[in-house]
C-alpha cells in the first residue's frame, strides 16, 4: 500500500471515529475520552467534526509529506494500527448499545488479558 493509500486510509479512520464519537455521545452510550474534543464538542457537532478532520488532515498530510523518513513511515504504521483498534472499540459501542454484550465482553477479556498475564505471574 502506498503512502498516499496509508494517508486516506488514516484521514477516512478519523472520519469515521469522530461520526460516531458524535452518534455514540449523542445516544448517552459514550463519552469522548479527549478531554480538550469534549470541550470542543460541548460547542456543538460541526466545530467538534471541523477540529477531528483538520487534525486528521493535517496528520495525514505530514505523515504523508514526509513518507520517505523511516520515522514518518512508522509513525503511519503506529497511527493506523491505533485507529484499527479504535474501529474495533467503536464496534464494541456500537454492539453494546444495540444490546448486544458479547463482544463488549470479548473485548474486556482482551484488554484485560495483559494484567492477568502478569498477576499471574506475581
Amino acid at each position: 500500500m502506498g503512502a498516499l493509500s496509508k494517508a486516506l486510509l488514516l484521514f477516512a479512520m478519523n472520519w469515521l471515529d469522530a461520526q460516531l464519537t458524535i452518534l455514540w455521545v449523542r445516544m448517552n452510550v459514550a463519552t469522548e475520552g479527549n478531554g480538550l474534543m469534549a470541550s470542543v464538542l460541548n460547542l456543538g457537532e460541526a466545530p467538534f467534526l471541523g477540529v477531528k478532520l483538520a487534525v486528521g488532515a493535517f496528520a495525514g498530510y505530514i505523515l504523508y509529506r514526509f513518507a520517505e523518513v523511516p520515522m514518518a513511515r512508522r509513525g503511519m504504521q503506529v497511527v493506523l494500527g491505533l485507529y484499527l483498534v479504535l474501529m474495533g472499540v467503536h464496534a464494541a459501542t456500537g454492539f453494546s448499545a444495540l444490546g448486544w454484550e458479547a463482544p463488549a465482553t470479548v473485548l474486556s477479556y482482551f484488554v484485560n488479558l495483559p494484567s492477568a498475564f502478569v498477576a499471574f505471574f506475581s
